[in-house]
């Protein structure tokens, strides 16, 4: 194959990449010859200089590296040659990382050294672990099959790499970049300006994450610091535009429409989308049928959006879904609206979106730093379950790392959580999950199945060894650890013989009294700031909560973690053979008497 067919095969396949990282097209061609031929000339017209200082006179923030231009070099359009590869030193997913630093020969002391870190070697990996966020990138596999394999992937860059300095005003761009040809990554170097013999090559830290000057210095907090402690950390209702930005648009149903009541005379039909209703639903006024058309009750497991035609054209139809519920089930927005409710402090963890309220963040962990304060977080993607891409960390840098990878919010650790013995194992974390069924917004009618789900850590719990996910994370039944299972009446005799001054009856009420008060809040303002009234509209969430203790541990507190659409309810059916024909009637037919369910 000639050369002009081979660079044409190169950009069949890597032109939107090209395209999207920002490379200009004039710089394709020597790309494709440097990745082929594995040419790494970034020498040939850089300098990499150790900056030295005399005695006493180098600060903190003093960079000990230089880079420099040894040749002058211009911008883009004068000159295709001027793109350089340059090679990653480490690539890891965050709960590998630790493991590749123990397993690989040489990588801890390599990462060290690339660092500047001066330590001995029983705590190398440990210092590497923490420095590691102020030399890593990331990118993901946006084409990859699975949700799992779409978790970012970061990389440490080569010696050179790693050693460019950041700039407000930076000369040359580093991007990430994926050659099918091996299957690796490499960094692609390349001017934006012209650059002269000696200039100081600079790139741009935190390029394409903000464009708010106070914003770009919270972010560059990770690598220097700048005291954000006068900025108010307290936080404001945001205004719709909020709730709309980056999600898709939904109709609303036409409340004017009379919905008429279920068929009484004939079976109801069902046409459901999920497994274990399939296999679940007996209620004897319940059939199912293949034909959405049919069907007076729709349980979809996508989204739906079109609640106007529902109204208009089908009113005699019943959905699984409110419009705008989606101001419960994704993070940032259950935060917004649980702070309309004054109680809410005492059971919402504080929570910062990163996106949003990036400098309040940064003024609160700087103030709670100054004060002595406990400052662990736990980051996580405002729109992922199941624990995914998500970290626990007490490291300002490694959390300002965090947003490269997509949209985040932060919150506050329970550093003083309730915990529950395990004889076979010690004092482990734990949460609770309850199913909630929605049954109508006008009036508020919500209810909480009465049995609930446990789920358990591993490992005794304590404030270190952050990364360990079975010490700090109890979603055990979406990966290959060990999944404990026990039925709530055992869980609560068991608990009031290990807490016998709380009784659960008494905790139950104060978890109750929160969900009803999320509700509330999540109601109280027209979509599409809150959930909007449908009449044919009835849904089930799950809750995931913990409970935390008072300061002076005279109280238990519950304090509320995430609500998710379409909940797994294999254990439910399991446990409760029963389950979905409760949530049926309470749904559907209106019937909650006998149904396992209290009104909250």
């Amino acid at each position: 194959m000639n050369g002009k067919n081979q660079l044409s095969e190169f950009l069949t396949v890597h032109q939107i990449q090209l395209i999207n990282g920002g490379v200009p097209e004039i710089y394709w061609p020597t790309l494709h010859n440097k990745l082929s031929n594995q040419i790494f000339d970034a020498g040939e017209s850089f300098n990499l200089l150790q900056v030295a200082y005399d005695e006493g006179e180098q600060a903190d923030d003093d960079p000990l590296w230089r880079v420099e231009a040894n040749k002058e070099i211009p911008f883009g359009v004068d000159d295709p040659s001027h793109v350089y590869l340059v090679d990653h030193a480490w690539t890891f997913r965050t709960d590998m990382s630790r493991r590749q630093l123990v397993e690989t020969p040489g990588l801890a002391t390599r990462m060290a050294q690339l660092m500047d870190l001066e330590v001995d070697e029983e705590s190398l990996v440990d210092s590497v672990m923490e420095a590691k966020w102020k030399f890593s990138q990331t990118y993901s596999l946006g084409s990859a099959a699975s949700v799992e394999e779409r978790q970012p992937v970061w990389y440490v860059m080569d010696e050179f790499g790693s050693r460019i300095p950041h700039s407000d005003d930076p000369n040359v761009r580093v991007v990430p970049f994926l050659w099918a040809g091996d299957g690796l990554g490499y960094s692609l170097l390349f001017p934006i300006k012209s650059l002269e013999l000696g200039d100081e090559i600079t790139r741009d830290y935190v390029e394409g994450q903000s464009k708010d000057q106070v914003s770009r210095s919270a972010l560059l907090c990770a690598w220097q610091h700048t005291d954000l402690t006068s900025i108010e950390w307290r936080q404001t209702e945001p205004d719709s535009s909020f709730f709309t930005s980056a999600r898709l648009s939904e109709t609303l149903p036409d409340l004017s429409v009379a919905i008429p009541e279920l068929p009484s005379e004939r079976e109801i039909l069902v046409y459901s989308q999920y497994e274990f209703i399939n296999r679940n639903l007996t209620h004897p006024r319940m059939k199912f049928t293949d034909s959405m058309a049919e069907a007076d009750i729709l349980w979809l497991s996508s989204h739906f959006k079109d609640y106007e035609g529902l109204s208009v054209e089908t009113p005699e139809k019943r959905i699984n879904q409110f419009p705008h519920e989606n101001v419960i089930t994704i993070k940032d927005m259950l935060c917004v609206v649980s702070r309309r409710v004054p109680q809410s402090e005492q059971w919402l963890p504080i929570t910062f979106n990163l996106v949003t309220e990036l400098p309040q963040f940064v003024s609160y962990f700087q103030q709670r730093e100054i004060d002595g304060h406990d400052n662990h977080w736990i980051v996580k993607p405002w729109n992922l379950a199941r624990g995914l891409d998500t970290q626990v960390s007490k490291s300002l840098s490694h959390i300002l790392r965090l947003p490269a990878s997509g949209p985040k919010v932060v919150q506050k650790y329970l550093h003083n959580p309730v915990l529950f013995y395990r004889p076979e194992i010690g004092h482990v974390k734990f949460d609770i999950r309850y199913i909630i069924l929605l049954q109508s917004v006008e009036p508020l009618k919500v209810f909480a199945y009465d049995n609930f789900w446990l789920r358990f850590a591993n490992i005794p719990f304590s404030l270190d060894q952050l990364h360990v996910y079975e010490k700090h994370f109890t979603v055990m039944n979406y990966n290959a650890a060990d999944l404990k299972q026990m039925f709530c009446h055992d869980f609560i005799k068991l608990f009031e013989d290990q807490y016998p001054d709380f009784k659960w009856s008494e905790v139950e009420k104060s978890i109750f009294s929160m969900l009803k008060e999320v509700f509330i809040g999540a109601t109280s303002l027209p979509p599409p700031c809150g959930i909007s009234p449908c009449p044919q509209a009835g849904a089930m969430y799950a809750v995931d909560l913990m409970l935390d203790w008072s300061e002076k541990k005279t109280k238990i507190l519950p304090k509320v973690l995430e609500f998710n659409f379409l909940p797994d309810c294999e254990r439910a059916c399991d446990y409760y053979p029963d389950f979905f024909n409760n949530v049926f009637s309470t749904l559907f037919l209106k019937e909650s008497e006998n149904q396992n369910v209290t009104l909250l």
